[in-house]
């Protein structure tokens, strides 16, 4: 049994705990509203983005000779999943749920034998893959010195996408990340962006007649390379709000848990405390009776 010293120790750094864990929480908080508002800003650029170049595609005479990041090499035998995550820990199961998405989608390449490579953005995505997938890693990116989130990093990650894709060194390239629904709940995608994935029904939605000057040739090589920034940025804002809302209800349920087990170390030790103080007496008496 604990002495009455060291349960008045454990009160102490459970209650230094919950300080750090509640203040977590308030810098959370704060950072995810504004957070929360770039992530919906972003949605409907980037969603109006991929109408644009679907639009462009759908006028497209002679398919073959369209460029290769709306159509893709022809071929699906190797793939690159670009996986973000975060640079910092103490957010629940952010993490987990983008590299449990992943993994899925990773056992589902190699089931059919075909090549699975992978780069990592965030240094707590390396961290969980390199255990079971340092082989197929091939560039782990972080921007732990960022303060915010900006267009000029997810375009970093844009340009070495299309240089490792014009070296011709994978077909298929996907991206994972967490899509910001409220505090609670974060839902992890999986986001194909070369080739375009084309969705029929944003297809026909916009599929209007419409002349292009210069030709949809011209305007899509230079759109496309732009459309895999603004898809990893939106990302990569999603995944901020996700992040910080994460974090908030975690450190939450921790300061809660410390309160909790403050209490129960306080009963603990006033019944340790107060048996302490009987035995005392007890022995006092005995004592004094026996004179």
């Amino acid at each position: 049994m604990a002495s009455l010293d060291d349960l008045k120790k454990r009160i102490s750094s459970v209650k230094s705990t919950q300080k750090i864990t509640k203040a977590m929480k308030m810098v959370a908080a704060a950072k995810l509203r504004r957070a929360q508002e770039n992530a919906e800003k972003g949605r409907p650029y980037s969603e109006k983005m991929n109408n644009i170049i679907l639009n462009l595609s759908s006028g497209i005479s002679d398919k073959e000779n369209a460029p290769k990041l709306l159509t893709g090499t022809g071929e699906a035998k190797t793939h690159l999943c670009v996986v973000l995550t975060s640079d910092r820990g103490l957010c629940g199961g952010f993490n987990t749920n983008i590299i449990k998405k992943a993994k899925q989608y990773f056992q589902k390449i190699l089931k059919e034998n075909k090549i699975l490579k992978i780069i990592t953005v965030g240094s707590k995505g390396y961290d969980q893959l390199k255990r079971q997938y340092k082989e197929n890693i091939i560039e782990k990116i972080s921007f732990k010195d960022s303060k915010n989130i900006n267009y000029f990093d997810a375009d970093k990650v844009g340009k070495i996408i299309i240089d490792r894709f014009e070296k011709k060194e994978f077909d298929v390239c996907a991206i994972f990340y967490n899509q910001f629904k409220n505090v609670i709940t974060q839902i992890p995608q999986e986001q194909q962006i070369i080739p375009l994935k084309s969705n029929e029904e944003k297809e026909t939605s916009s599929n209007s007649s419409y002349e292009f000057e210069p030709e949809e040739d011209e305007i899509l090589s230079n759109l496309l390379p732009k459309n895999i920034s603004t898809q990893i940025f939106k990302a990569m804002l999603e995944n901020s709000a996700s992040e910080q809302g994460s974090r908030m209800s975690a450190m939450d349920n921790a300061t809660r848990n410390a309160g909790e087990m403050v209490d129960k170390l306080t009963i603990q030790y006033n019944r340790s405390r107060q048996a302490a103080i009987t035995k005392e007496l007890i022995e006092i008496i005995s004592g004094a009776e026996s004179l």
